[in-house]
């Protein structure tokens, strides 16, 4: 670009450009007017103000343009094609002496920023286009650009939606896409936490992260994955987002040297990123920051700011005969009243320092050492707090620069780089080792000082995106709870949520687990308080009512063997606990209690209760078998009460406790109970399949449930066994045990013993030998036991030898036993009586 050299209170004529002034509050297009102005043109350059924009405005001329045409040029990144025709930079990166037919300087009213500023005053009064020159910016800037460029075309352009104070808002009451500033990058990431707790999350935007971290922040923000967004005054210049509030948390900041007030103007250009093309927009303050006076809220609402008093000015005319003599042209004082000396800038504040170092002194023997000191001076020091350090390295760099192979060493460049290329730490971590790449990413653009600068641009460049995205996901994990802000904004959105219930029962909506539906019970994920912990919750339950309703209509159209019974009593569907036994009337008739979660329709309580019910009555006759059920069809009185008492305790009685119901008996009574599997012997009454240990375990937890004794454990069910305290008689009884002695003798195996011994030759006695006890099917051990239970007693006077006891009740003497107790004929007589 042609550049030319311009008194400050004078102008350039020429007769073939334009210059033009697009001048106006924010959310009036001039950037995107400017673009079309670009593209109209042949060649073009804009300059931004920050390397994000330009990276924005890059897409979109490769979009308009193609990538061959298009180049972008900042500080860190240079995209060059042969054939580039129109150019996207950053202001301090233009390249000034390209010439090209339209050239325009975005937010030229930064020219009054104590940091910035003069470079934006240089490319206001120095970069002009062959054919159309474009300076953007704020009303504030008219006269004193009128006064600088005298034969500028000024066009002012009206904002296209409205802006609205909207007072104070707790953090909790902030609306959605709202855009929340603070001034520095621990408010913002303590303001960031807040939100995160009390509204689901938010997106970051501050200059100490780098493009493409910021990038990917706003693209979470616009895709509407967070509604929040907290950032620094950054925001104002120019980043396109669809923000529909913006809340100042205060409205002072540090500005480098001092903690001052923000001026109108300056909150005018934060709060004007509220409302996008005709959507109204509204600003505001939140958390401790002071409300706004009137005076201030009209400045704002009608765009009226104090015109700009100066702006900064620093020479760009430089000496290099000398370091000394650069010194001194970069402090010249400018010749105008409206131009002020800039601040000692980072570049210069550098120079100074390695400047008064005897060892860079003696390399500066040449202007060309002189004005490549100055070119290494100028390097970012993208971390900002250490000078020292930046200083250092600078003058290594200067020092490789003019030592014998007048390039930078490769090794410490490879050991530099490879300190930094690390993804581990927090954020203050991965802040830091972008901010050195990116340093390394500058110096690996300027060809001229590297052996082999695509590589290290190429590798430069993969660090930085790895680190960036690192940190994104870091920014992401802290401050941003995806589950309730996905869950949030579909709910405040009203649109059907996408809802699956994996095998593990885990609930899943819009693919982010917000809880466990175990049966009808539903226990929800983890959920901090906050302002929108009940906007999970109702998700949650939204969610749920269609998914509840899917497993009722499996669990009614489930067939019986797909409900099992636990030992514990629990009624357990598809591996989930839905129903608990529970006391009834009777041992045979427990209840059912269902297992449903808080907050429930009573109506799911109620079918979930019919279902189990309707299965426990099927179930129960299919595993006990008649006592359970009915019994046989077409049984007199008798036989209904044998099977009702049969019932009560458990499937088995002494034959004496019901012989006179068991002498009123039929034949065809007892052909239809044969048939039914019970089985009336010579001592006891029972069912032989009651005596197996499934059903043995059924029995015994049913009196466990009638008794509410669930807490005891039921034996390891077999022939016979000691007895434990904690086991109640009547509980071994149900299970269809007879107590001999301490020892617990199961009905059917008595009966057997009962038939052994009766089959021994009358006058004999009864001896506790092996053959008897396979006789009866008991385990030698057991025999003694089961003997006792017969009514029998060690005899004495023979060892193993057993004999009936004698009693001195009138009852057993009504029975005319004979004298000798050892008949066992005698003794069976009399046991079948009394039992």
């Amino acid at each position: 670009m042609r550049s030319h050299v311009v008194a400050p209170s004078s102008v350039v004529t020429n007769s073939v450009q334009r210059i033009i002034a697009i001048l106006g509050p924010t959310n009036t297009g001039k950037t995107h007017f400017a673009m079309e102005r670009m593209l109209a043109h042949r060649s073009g350059m804009i300059g931004f103000p920050l390397r994000l924009l330009a990276r924005e405005n890059y897409d979109r001329a490769i979009r308009a343009a193609g990538s061959h045409a298009v180049a972008l040029v900042t500080g860190e990144e240079k995209i060059i094609p042969p054939a580039a025709r129109y150019f996207l930079c950053t202001a301090e990166a233009m390249p000034t002496d390209r010439e090209v037919e339209f050239v325009a300087i975005d937010e030229v009213q930064l020219a009054a920023d104590p940091e910035r500023g003069y470079i934006f005053t240089d490319r206001m009064l120095h970069a002009r286009g062959m054919r159309e020159t474009m300076l953007i910016g704020a009303e504030t800037v008219r006269p004193i650009l009128k006064r600088l460029v005298p034969d500028v075309e000024i066009t002012t352009r009206p904002r296209f939606s409205r802006l609205a104070y909207a007072g104070p808002k707790k953090i909790t009451r902030l609306p959605a896409r709202t855009a929340t500033v603070a001034f520095s990058a621990s408010e913002v990431y303590a303001l960031a936490e807040v939100i995160r707790r009390k509204r689901g999350g938010a997106a970051l935007v501050l200059g100490a992260l780098s493009p493409r971290t910021r990038n990917a922040q706003i693209e979470m923000f616009q895709a509407g994955e967070v509604d929040y967004l907290v950032a620094t005054d950054a925001i104002g210049m120019g980043l396109n987002m669809d923000v529909n509030h913006i809340a100042f948390t205060e409205l002072t900041k540090f500005d480098g040297r001092m903690r001052r007030r923000l001026t109108p103007a300056e909150v005018g250009q934060i709060a004007g990123r509220a409302g996008r093309h005709m959507q109204d927009g509204t600003f505001g303050t939140t958390a401790n920051a002071p409300e706004f006076d009137s005076e201030l809220i009209s400045a704002i609402e009608t765009h009226t700011f104090d015109l700009l008093p100066f702006v900064f000015w620093r020479n760009r005319k430089l000496d290099f005969a000398s370091v000394d003599s650069l010194i001194q042209s970069l402090a010249l004082p400018p010749q105008s009243r409206d131009l002020v000396p800039a601040r000692e800038a980072e570049d210069y504040r550098t120079l100074a320092v390695l400047a008064g170092q005897q060892g860079i002194r003696a390399r500066l023997n040449e202007p060309a050492a002189v004005a490549l000191l100055w070119e290494c001076c100028q390097i970012p020091d993208f971390r900002k707090v250490m000078s020292e350090a930046h200083n250092s390295l600078v003058s290594r760099i200067f020092t490789d620069l003019t030592g014998d192979g007048a390039r930078i060493a490769p090794a410490w460049i490879e050991r530099q780089v490879a300190r930094i290329d690390k993804t581990t730490g927090d954020i203050g971590a991965l802040v830091g080792r972008i901010a050195d790449i990116r340093t390394w990413t500058y110096v690996s653009y300027r060809s001229d000082w590297l052996d082999e600068p695509l590589r290290w641009q190429e590798q430069t460049r993969r660090i930085e995106d790895r680190l960036s995205d690192a940190l994104h996901e870091r920014l992401t994990e802290r401050f941003v709870d995806k589950r309730s802000a996905v869950l949030v904004k579909r709910l405040r959105d009203k649109r059907e949520l996408q809802v699956a219930i994996l095998a593990s029962g885990d609930l899943v909506v819009e693919g982010i687990t917000i809880g466990t539906l175990n049966g009808f019970r539903f226990a929800p994920a983890p959920v901090k308080r906050g302002g929108d912990a009940w906007a999970l919750r109702n998700a949650g339950w939204r969610a749920l009512r269609p998914a509840i309703e899917e497993r009722l209509a499996m669990l009614d159209g489930a067939k019986p063997k797909a409900i099992k019974l636990s030992p514990e009593g629990d009624l357990r569907w598809r591996g989930a606990v839905i129903g608990r036994l529970a006391k009834g009337q009777h041992l045979l008739t427990p209840g059912v209690r269902p297992l449903i979660g808080e907050g429930l329709d009573s109506t799911v309580r109620d079918r979930v209760a019919a279902k189990l019910d309707a299965w426990l009555m099927a179930y129960l006759p299919f595993r006990l078998g008649g006592i359970a059920g009915s019994g046989p069809e077409g049984l007199s009185g008798p036989a209904r009460a044998l099977m009702y008492q049969l019932g009560e305790a458990g499937g088995h009685l002494p034959r004496g406790k019901v012989r006179s119901l068991i002498d009123a008996l039929s034949k065809p009574d007892r052909k239809a109970l044969r048939a039914a599997g019970l089985r009336i012997g010579a001592q006891r009454i029972y069912y032989p399949e009651l005596l197996l240990p499934q059903a043995q375990a059924l029995l015994g937890l049913l009196w466990q449930v009638l008794h509410g004794q669930r807490e005891i454990d039921l034996p390891a069910f077999g022939p016979a066994f000691p007895i434990v305290d904690e086991w109640p008689r009547e509980l071994l009884h149900t299970c269809g045990y007879v107590i001999a002695n301490d020892t617990a003798v199961r009905a059917d195996r008595l009966e057997g013993l009962w038939m052994a011994v009766r089959k021994l030759p009358r006058g004999t006695t009864v001896i506790a030998n092996p053959e008897l006890a396979e006789a009866a099917g008991l385990e030698e051990g057991h025999l003694p036991a089961g003997l006792h239970a017969l009514g029998y007693r060690p005899d004495p006077k023979s060892a193993g030898t057993y004999a009936k006891a004698a009693r001195r009740r009138k009852k057993y003497k009504a029975n005319r036993m004979k004298p000798d107790q050892h008949s066992p004929f005698a003794i069976l007589r009399e046991l079948t009586m009394s039992r």
